[in-house]
């Protein structure tokens, strides 16, 4: 009985030490309990001399368990021997019940031990399925996330590479001046260009610059709110002359506030004229807008702005482009480009000093509709700045 009790409880210590590989663990304890009861004896004892010398050493701790009993009974003559032999088979009968009583308990502790290991045995496999049900998932997760990473990858890179042929920009934001470039393919001048415009007109050169030749009628015209400013398309035969070149007139715009800027300081407005020669050579005349009186010319255009944007009006009245010039024709002039999308380069500017006048309600109205539309300052780049004297 001890024995199966000890046995018992090793298998429980090994089961738990291998509960990492519990293949290994159950074959080992199915092993130990298959064993004949001729395994436990020592090697040493398993010769016949060595046998009968372990059983005399059995039979002298049992004749020692009942010498105590023996000592205690005084002695018998020989002739009162017969009465005292009478109990050996009640005894030999208890001995035998006693002995029974143990093969029994030994069969069902073998039969609670064997349905321990088989629940233990249960258990173990149904971790280890799990674990492997377990991993399973997550490795077609991890692959899962390596395809999806994958084709992100991919497609970052054909977004990357594809041109870029984007027409929507502004002022502000992420279609920005700073990011012009990035939106078409064709507007990488904004970025790389090192004759930008507008700039900050200092430290001209003072010459006698020719005047301006100015050619200017009273013309149809038609405007357009185009989500970036008012522009005025006017009729043609209106021309300009400089440097034995000829432009012709073909709109006007309004920024807010002053792209450019003379020493430093800039206007609440701008106005800029836009000229092309036959040739497609772009000369702009820039008009600087101050608070004071009204603007004739101005009010005109607000008086007939259109409803909404993109909507061209053609009013069947009149303007003259002389009525948009200064009194005094002094200027400042450089080569620079476009000051919106494409941002071209190759243009020549052409900057009034003395700035025209219009009204804080003429000014308000136009801040209603554009309370920003310049782009910043561009780095001269060493560029020659010329001024009248």
């Amino acid at each position: 009985m001890r024995n199966l009790i000890a046995l018992f409880a090793c298998c429980c210590v090994a089961m738990s030490a291998s509960a990492n590989d519990p293949a290994a663990a159950a074959a080992k304890l199915a092993a130990s309990i298959s064993k004949p009861a001729s395994a436990s004896v020592p090697p040493n004892a398993k010769s016949p001399d060595a046998l009968k010398k372990l059983v005399a050493a059995a039979d002298a701790k049992v004749d020692t368990a009942h010498a105590p009993a023996a000592a205690a009974t005084p002695a018998v003559t020989a002739a009162a021997k017969p009465a005292v032999a009478a109990p050996a088979p009640a005894a030999a009968a208890a001995h035998a019940a006693s002995s029974d009583k143990d093969d029994d308990a030994e069969v069902a502790l073998s039969a609670k031990i064997a349905e321990r290991l088989a629940e233990l045995r249960e258990r173990q496999q149904s971790r280890a399925s799990a674990a492997a049900r377990a991993k399973k998932v997550a490795d077609a997760r991890r692959k899962q996330e390596e395809q999806a990473a994958v084709a992100a990858a991919a497609v970052a890179i054909t977004a990357a590479n594809a041109p870029k042929r984007g027409t929507a920009w502004s002022y502000e934001g992420e279609l920005g001046p700073a990011n012009w470039s990035k939106i078409n393919d064709g507007w990488a001048k904004c970025a790389t260009g090192n004759r930008q415009s507008p700039i900050d007109l200092r430290d001209g050169i003072k010459v006698n610059l020719e005047q301006i030749g100015f050619d200017y009628h009273p013309t149809s015209f038609s405007e357009v709110n185009n989500g970036h400013t008012i522009q005025v398309e006017v009729g043609s035969g209106n021309f300009i002359t400089v440097g034995n070149q000829t432009y012709e007139l073909q709109q006007f715009h309004f920024h807010r506030p002053s792209e450019e800027k003379i020493n430093g300081k800039g206007t609440e407005m701008v106005m800029h004229m836009v000229h092309k020669s036959a040739e497609g050579k772009i000369a702009i005349i820039a008009v600087l807008l101050e608070r004071g009186q009204p603007h004739g010319l101005i009010q005109t255009v607000w008086d007939n702005l259109p409803l909404e944007k993109n909507e061209v009006v053609a009013p069947a009245i009149v303007l003259d482009p002389m009525d948009a010039l200064p009194e005094k024709r002094e200027y400042f002039t450089y080569m620079g480009s476009l000051s919106e999308p494409p941002c071209s380069e190759g243009v020549l500017w052409m900057v009034f000093k003395q700035p025209r006048q219009a009204s804080p309600a003429q000014m308000a109205l136009f801040s209603r509709l554009y309370p920003l539309n310049a782009r910043p300052v561009q780095s001269t780049g060493g560029r020659m700045i010329k001024e009248s004297n």
